[in-house]
């Protein structure tokens, strides 16, 4: 199953790194069913280290389906500074086109979970 063609991702690839956005860490992660069978949505939780932070779940770009498709948990600051006030984040994504075929792979600052998927 071909994801995207080698010359785009070299292309996304070859363009320089955000300054706002970076990983963060997470508390916990989990896979619900969805309301449709067959479905499911990756529930994950934990503290934004900056009150102003907008924190997305955001799964990397591949060429072949991986066996566990990395999904990033990523902060990015909304606004000059960060107001260093920790707040708990709860982010949910569909996981739609974007399991591998054993499961996911949340990646944080400072950790990663596999988690298998039926």
């Amino acid at each position: 199953m071909d994801v995207m063609s080698r010359e785009t991702l070299d292309k996304l690839h070859g363009r320089p790194a955000s300054q706002s956005c970076g990983l963060v860490d997470f508390d916990k992660a989990e896979v619900r069913p969805g309301i449709v069978n067959g479905t499911w949505i990756l529930v994950v939780r934990g503290d934004a280290p900056c009150a102003n932070m907008r924190i997305e779940l955001v799964p990397l770009i591949y060429i072949q389906r991986p066996d566990y498709w990395e999904i990033e948990v990523v902060g990015c600051v909304a606004g000059p500074v960060c107001l260093p006030q920790t707040k708990p984040f709860t982010e949910a994504l569909p996981l739609d086109g974007v399991l591998g075929t054993a499961g996911i792979e949340v990646v944080g600052a400072s950790r990663r979970q596999q988690i298998s998927v039926p």
